[in-house]
């Protein structure tokens, strides 16, 4: 829809369109080549770090241009990265294959430390949205950027699309993390904090605590960087000082996690790299279930 909309959008692939679902295949959208410099298929071969080099030439000349990979290989690229944040470019990086969703390619094809240096890299927008509903709405943030690149995270398997009806909508991501799912009443005991696949594991979790009369909240977290830049009063609304029993659940390094769940908080994610085997296997053998999700909860209030 963007490219079909705006004529400057324009992007490809290392090699994985097909897999990373970044091929342009509208009518008249065509190949970026010599003979038809009007198309809008950019294919950089097996090159991520050119990709992104040349992504930032192309935001240079005032081009939203995007590149995407698997989120693994953002690590060939990662000097690029670095130059579109320090030259505060609005370059658009997109990474599938974000977590061990990547089941039987084994621990080589799992990201797990990609996210923490992602978070790591000054002025650039990391995004982990949960599904359809906020891949929506974090590309309507990152097209509004003018001096900062984007990182955009994905699954590789399919994913729920929540109930925005039950649920907080989607909009929230623009102010990177947003109250999902409340207690009755809005007064949490206990907090889930969740980005990505992990967060209907968040919401399973959530909805078993309380038909237990567990007063818990679930928040999305989509973007470390944009809730980080809210307001000092909007932080506390999502995140209640008062509040310390606290659970974070992602599939990737601890690594910076404590700032949001506090010292006593509990953090299920990766404390190794991942394995091969089959997407439920790894979640099972990793503590990324809901009853898992649920115990830690409760753990968090004494209730073992």
């Amino acid at each position: 829809m963007l490219a079909q909309n705006i004529p400057w959008f324009l992007g490809g692939s290392a090699d994985l369109g097909s897999s990373n679902k970044t091929t342009l295949t509208y009518t008249g959208a065509g190949d970026f080549q010599a003979e038809t410099p009007g198309g809008k298929n950019l294919h950089f071969g097996i090159r991520e770090h050119e990709m992104t080099a040349i992504v930032n030439g192309l935001s240079l000349s005032k081009i939203r241009a995007f590149g995407a990979t698997y989120f693994i290989f953002s690590d060939y690229a990662r000097p690029a990265i670095r130059l579109a944040a320090i030259m505060e470019l609005p370059s658009i990086f997109v990474y599938t294959h974000d977590a061990m969703g990547d089941g039987e390619d084994g621990p080589t094809h799992q990201p797990v430390e990609q996210l923490a240096s992602m978070r790591a890299i000054p002025g650039l927008i990391t995004l982990r949205p949960c599904d359809a509903n906020e891949v929506v709405e974090a590309y309507r943030y990152i097209m509004q950027l003018r001096h900062q690149p984007a990182a955009l995270t994905l699954s590789r398997q399919p994913l729920p699309t929540l109930d925005r009806s039950k649920y907080a909508p989607a909009s929230g991501l623009a102010r990177g993390a947003y109250v999902l799912a409340d207690a009755p009443g809005g007064n949490p005991e206990v907090i889930i904090i969740a980005t990505g696949s992990e967060v209907i594991l968040a919401v399973k979790a959530h909805e078993e605590l309380i038909a237990e009369g567990i007063r818990s909240r679930v928040v999305s977290m989509p973007s470390w960087e944009i809730f980080d830049h809210q307001s000092e009063e909007y932080r506390n609304s999502v995140l209640p000082p008062s509040v310390k029993a606290r659970v974070a659940v992602e599939q990737a390094s601890t690594l910076g996690w404590e700032r949001y769940v506090g010292p006593t908080g509990r953090i299920i994610g990766m404390h190794t790299f991942g394995a091969s085997a089959p997407l439920r296997e790894l979640q099972r053998k990793y503590g990324f279930e809901p009853d898992q999700v649920v115990a830690a909860a409760k753990q968090q209030l004494g209730r073992n």
